[in-house]
C-alpha cells in the first residue's frame, strides 16, 4: 500500500527551517552595504513604531500590570511584523548569521559587517522616528500623561545593573530569534505574523530588553525629561522616580549590556543551539563515513 503523507502542522520541517536560515545567511552576508544600510535604517524606524504603539497603549490604561503589559506587547508586534513581512535588517534577528558561520558558508568578516551596519542603520532609523515623535507634540497627549510614561519608562531602563541588563537582553533576544525562526517554518503572511505576536508579546509583558527597543525610548526620554510640565507631573505623580541614570552615559551603559545580552541570546543560546541539533550531527556522519573505494 502507498505510504500515506504525514500530516504535520508546520509548512517546514525544523530540519528543513535550519537549510532556509543557512540560505538566508548567505542573503543577507552577501547584501551591498547601502542596501544594508537602507533596510537596517527602515528595520530601526520599524521598530522605533512598536514602542511608540506599546507606549500608547499602557500610558493611561487602568487595567492590571500584567493585562497592560500582554496588551503592550501585542503592539509592539508590529515592528517585528513590519520588519519580516515588508522588509527590513534587524540587529537582533541578524544574530542568527551564527548558523551560517557555524556550518562555514558565511565569513566572520562578513557577519561583522553584517551586524555592525545593521546596528549602526537600526539606531539611525530609531533617531528618526525620536525626532518626528518629538516635533509631533504627541507625547503632550492628555495632559503630558504620555510624556510622563515615557521618561518613567526610560529611566525604569537606565537604572537597571548591568547584569539586569545582560541578563534580560539574552532573554528577549532568545525570544525574538524565536520569532525570526518560526518565520522559516511558514509559507503565508498569516502564518508568519501567528509566529511573530506570540514570543514578541512575552519579551514585552516579562520586562525583557531589546537594544534596538531602547535606542528609541530611551532618548525619547532624554528629549523630553527637561519640559516644565513633565517635571511637574513626575513630581505629582511620580515622585519616588529615580532620574539620576537618565543621561548619556545611563543610555550607553544600558545599550551595552544589553546588545551583548542580545548576541549571546540570538546567536549563541537559538543559532548555534539550533546548528548543533539539526546540522552538526550530518557534518559528524560525513567525517566518519568510511572510504568505500
Amino acid at each position: 500500500m502507498p505510504q500515506q503523507n504525514e500530516f504535520n502542522f508546520d509548512d517546514y520541517s525544523p530540519t528543513d527551517m535550519t537549510a532556509r536560515v543557512e540560505q538566508t545567511a548567505k542573503r543577507k552576508a552577501s547584501l551591498h552595504w547601502i542596501s544594508l544600510l537602507m533596510l537596517s535604517i527602515l528595520a530601526g524606524s520599524f521598530i522605533a513604531i512598536g514602542a511608540e504603539f506599546f507606549t500608547l497603549a499602557v500610558f493611561d490604561s487602568t487595567l492590571s500590570i500584567g493585562f497592560t503589559r500582554i496588551i503592550g506587547g501585542i503592539c509592539f508586534s508590529i515592528g517585528l511584523i513590519l520588519v519580516v513581512i515588508a522588509g527590513g535588517e534587524l540587529f537582533t534577528g541578524n544574530t542568527l548569521l551564527m548558523i551560517g558561520f557555524a556550518s562555514g558558508t558565511v565569513t566572520y568578516k562578513q557577519v561583522l559587517k553584517n551586524w555592525s551596519v545593521s546596528y549602526l542603520g537600526n539606531f539611525v532609523g530609531a533617531m528618526g522616528l525620536v525626532s518626528l515623535v518629538f516635533i509631533s507634540d504627541l507625547w503632550k497627549m492628555k495632559s503630558f500623561a504620555m510624556g510622563i510614561k515615557i521618561v518613567q519608562i526610560a529611566a525604569d531602563k537606565t537604572n537597571l545593573t548591568f547584569l539586569q541588563g545582560f541578563s534580560r537582553g539574552i532573554l528577549c533576544n532568545v525570544l525574538v530569534c524565536l520569532a525570526v525562526w518560526m518565520c522559516f517554518s511558514a509559507r503565508s503572511v498569516i502564518s508568519k505574523i501567528a509566529a511573530i505576536v506570540f514570543p514578541i508579546t512575552a519579551f514585552v509583558a516579562l520586562s525583557f530588553e531589546h537594544s534596538i527597543a531602547n535606542m528609541y525610548f530611551i532618548p525619547m526620554g532624554l528629549m523630553i525629561k527637561n519640559n516644565p510640565d513633565i517635571i511637574a507631573g513626575i513630581a505629582k505623580n511620580l515622585p519616588e522616580l529615580n532620574m539620576s541614570h537618565l543621561n548619556i552615559m545611563g543610555f550607553l551603559g544600558n545599550l551595552l549590556s544589553v546588545t551583548l545580552g542580545n548576541i549571546i541570546g540570538g546567536a549563541i543560546m537559538v543559532g548555534f543551539v539550533y546548528w548543533m541539533i539539526f546540522v552538526l550531527p550530518g557534518k559528524l556522519k560525513k567525517e566518519k563515513k568510511p572510504d568505500t573505494e
